[in-house]
């Protein structure tokens, strides 16, 4: 640049002759016409000098805001108070003592995966629209971070009307069969395989070098979105049969016990409507999203994966009033936390696993 200013002031007549450059003689590196640290008062290289010197004027730089969705942001409301109920459940079973039958493993085991759950949704709206959610890094841990937790979830869930059947079934053996160390070994293997489906985006099961092969949670794959959505089918299908087995055997329990025949009869029914209520919630938040995943793809209009994925999230809302909040026990521990008594209408009898 400094070469071609200087080559073109040099022709246009810089030299003593008024004859310009000679094509056929060499340029002399040390001639004095080269000197660009002339006085400044001299005109003949001022405009030189003037060229040198950068523009100082401020430049004006646009910063793109990006518009925030109202359904990210209702996500992200939706992640916090998940995770306040959540946090509050894991502190009451971590405080407590008597809370560590294995009954109350699971739903601290639950809790722990709703927890992840909302952590995950307010980091996806932080990743989102305070970080740049171009790297791969920040968009693969998002994403391994919620399939991991809401599957822990949804087997959590499995695994709590497993033990709510075999608590009814197995009745007189449970208490030998169902220690808690067997219990915290299932707790692992659910954990182990939830971590797994979680890092599988990042071992490069993603779609990422190809938007053709994105299902309508980029960067899952339609494949491995399909995969997940069958198995939450197959897990739902699980749960009705067992919650149906549960209900047989609640009803031949109370045909079995004829002195409180009237009492046993209000209260299985009254068993039987949570159960259906129960069962009810969650193929509500989570039938839509599974069956959408199947059939879409990322052609579809975001606007519908929106619309399915908030109602699976608020089934890790509802989880804790399900699974804790009803629960006497807990109940007992969180009016001791708060203003330490019990009232007297609740519930003194210990619940147990077969308990609704």
């Amino acid at each position: 640049m400094i070469f071609s200013l200087a080559a073109a002031k040099a022709m246009s007549g810089g030299g003593g002759d008024g004859g310009g450059l000679n094509s056929s003689s060499p340029l002399d590196p040390f001639d004095s016409t080269w000197n660009l640290g002339e006085d400044p008062s001299n005109s003949s290289v001022e405009p030189v000098a003037r060229t040198l010197i950068p523009d100082l004027q401020p430049a004006t730089t646009v910063v793109a805001v990006q518009e925030v969705s109202p359904w990210d942001i209702a996500l992200c409301v939706t992640g916090t108070l998940i995770s306040c109920e959540n946090a509050l459940v894991i502190a009451v079973l971590f405080y407590t003592p008597t809370l560590r039958a294995p009954m109350f493993i699971l739903i601290g085991s639950l809790a722990v995966a709703d927890l992840f759950a909302g952590l995950g949704l307010i980091l996806n709206f932080v990743f989102t629209y305070m970080v740049d959610n171009s790297v791969e890094f920040v968009m693969l841990l998002s994403v391994g971070l919620l399939i991991s937790a809401f599957s822990a979830s949804v087997l959590n869930i499995l695994a709590i009307t497993v033990d709510r059947y075999l608590s009814l079934y197995n009745a007189l053996t449970y208490h030998t069969e169902r220690t808690v160390t067997f219990t915290y070994v299932m707790v692992a293997c659910i954990w182990v395989s939830c971590l797994a489906l979680g890092l599988l985006p990042a071992l490069g099961w993603n779609c990422l070098r190809d938007e053709s092969a994105c299902s309508v949670c980029r960067p899952v794959t339609k494949n491995n979105a399909v995969a997940l959505a069958v198995t939450f089918l197959l897990v739902f299908a699980l749960m009705m049969q067992l919650y149906l087995q549960i209900c047989k055997i609640a009803f031949r329990h109370a045909q079995q016990i004829a002195v409180q025949h009237q009492f046993v009869a209000i209260s299985t029914t009254k068993g039987v409507s949570t159960l259906s209520a129960i069962l009810c919630a969650f193929g509500v938040c989570w039938l839509p999203f599974a069956m959408y995943s199947i059939v879409a793809d990322s052609s579809y209009p975001v606007i519908y994966t929106y619309a399915t994925v908030l109602p699976a999230t608020c089934c890790s809302v509802i989880n804790p009033i399900i699974y804790a909040f009803r629960n006497p026990d807990i109940q007992k521990s969180l009016w001791m936390a708060c203003c330490g008594c019990i009232p007297s209408n609740l519930s003194l009898r210990p619940r147990t696993s077969s308990d609704v």
